[in-house]
């Protein structure tokens, strides 16, 4: 069976590749931890809650940021740095979405500040109850820029331990101007001699430390660009290393409507679909794999609950939110639904994002009655108004079929069926796509 058996990766985020690339790991030889920032009001978003707290999907803007970094293995610990006001929300945050990395340390009144604190719960005030360790290399980003890759944080942190210091940039996208006192142009910048500063900067710790303790009361007020701080300083000029263009960063409210809407198209571009050891099973598999493999990424499973199964590591890997399980010429299939909800509830899985189960039946209408298959599917019916409370949504897609013996018999499956499977396909890849959206 295509796919079957195929050990699943590791947990990879939604968006982009941020993990290995064609199954390979990266790895690094020196020791690296994260500072993200995130004591900010967000004034600019004209909201009551500040920015990195608001819903994405039902779910907090700054957990997908640290489900960006806790995906990325050779990232040891990450400190987030919040308000006083904060403080109880953000840790609740990692408690619900299970952010074993992070650790949350009260910040100050400005963003210099706060990262100065973030630094130094990584080397001050050691406890015995601390886990926290002074890193070769630490990495600084904006709490509120979920879509960071692991391409760019190790390119950055590779730099960092080489020069001391590195950041991405991006092309400026607007011309810069400066005004006289009197609101004339004075003078403008050429654009293609410029790069805007991005997130992530990657320094190395002691630099970083250094030039925090050094630094003005005027640089911790007003100040916002930590390269800078570690050239004047340090006397470290800062590899720049050109980044993607997805390092964007939620600043007013309509960021929050595009990067909810990456994520929903991110949930939509694969899914799993799990049969059973019926060859019929297989079969139908195969073909909806053929089909739904021309617009989005699918992994065909054999059903087990075995820990080592591929069915069970694809669901704890977090790879896919989207489900279709194979039924053929059987309406006992309620138990098996209920132990993949449970599988993707031992996980929190449901937590993180929707995550949708279709049941595609193909049924037999020579063999069974209406009644027996209208009596099962108000089971699922009702099964699945429980699953809406847990953030799971199920569906149901009977396809009627009179020649199923025969093709189980052949395991050949005639024209006029591979169009019904067409059919069928787009049906589930239009309620993949549009559960998302």
């Amino acid at each position: 069976m295509a796919g079957a058996g195929r050990d699943s990766q590791r947990h990879r985020p939604l968006v982009g590749d941020r993990n290995e690339q064609a199954g390979q790991r990266r790895e690094v030889d020196f020791s690296v931890a994260a500072v993200l920032p995130a004591s900010g009001c967000g004034e600019r978003m004209g909201s009551t809650t500040p920015k990195q707290f608001c819903p994405l999907l039902q779910r907090p803007l700054i957990s997908l940021t640290l489900e960006a970094f806790e995906s990325v293995h050779w990232i040891k610990e990450v400190v987030v740095v919040v308000s006083q006001q904060n403080f109880e929300l953000m840790n609740s945050v990692i408690d619900r979405y299970s952010h074993s990395r992070a650790t949350v340390v009260v910040g100050g009144l400005t963003r210099h500040q706060s990262i100065f604190n973030g630094l130094k719960a990584l080397v001050e005030n050691r406890s015995h109850q601390s886990r926290l360790e002074k890193p070769e290399v630490v990495i600084i980003h904006d709490a509120v820029r979920p879509f960071v890759e692991e391409d760019i944080l190790y390119r950055v942190a590779s730099a960092a331990n080489e020069h001391g210091a590195a950041g991405a940039i991006r092309p400026l996208i607007s011309t810069v101007v400066a005004t006289n006192p009197e609101g004339y142009l004075d003078h403008s910048l050429e654009r293609s001699k410029y790069r805007a500063s991005e997130m992530p900067q990657a320094f190395t710790f002691d630099v970083i430390y250094r030039a925090y303790e050094q630094c003005t009361d005027y640089d911790l007020e007003h100040g916002t660009e930590c390269l800078h701080l570690a050239l004047q300083y340090c006397g470290i000029s800062a590899k720049l290393i050109d980044g993607p263009p997805d390092l964007w960063k939620v600043t007013y409210k309509r960021d929050l409507y595009a990067a909810e809407s990456i994520i929903k198209e991110s949930l939509s571009k694969s899914v799993c679909i799990i049969a059973g050891m019926q060859e019929g099973q297989i079969q139908l598999g195969i073909l909806l794999q053929e089909d739904l493999q021309l617009v989005m990424k699918v992994d065909l499973l054999k059903w087990s609950l075995s820990k080592e199964s591929s069915c069970v590591q694809a669901i704890t890997s977090k790879q896919h939110y989207n489900f279709i399980y194979i039924n053929v010429n059987s309406f006992k299939m309620h138990q098996e639904i209920v132990q993949l909800m449970e599988a993707v509830e031992n996980v929190k899985l449901s937590a993180l994002y929707p995550v949708v189960v279709t049941v595609v039946h193909l049924n037999n209408m020579e063999a069974s009655s209406f009644s027996v298959w209208m009596d099962d599917f108000t089971h699922i019916k009702q099964l699945a108004k429980e699953a809406i409370g847990k953030n799971i949504l199920i569906y149901s897609l009977l396809i009627n079929s009179t020649q199923i013996t025969a093709m189980e018999e052949s395991l050949s499956w005639p024209e006029s069926h591979r169009e019904q499977m067409k059919g069928g396909r787009k049906i589930l890849g239009a309620r993949t796509k549009f559960t998302n959206l």
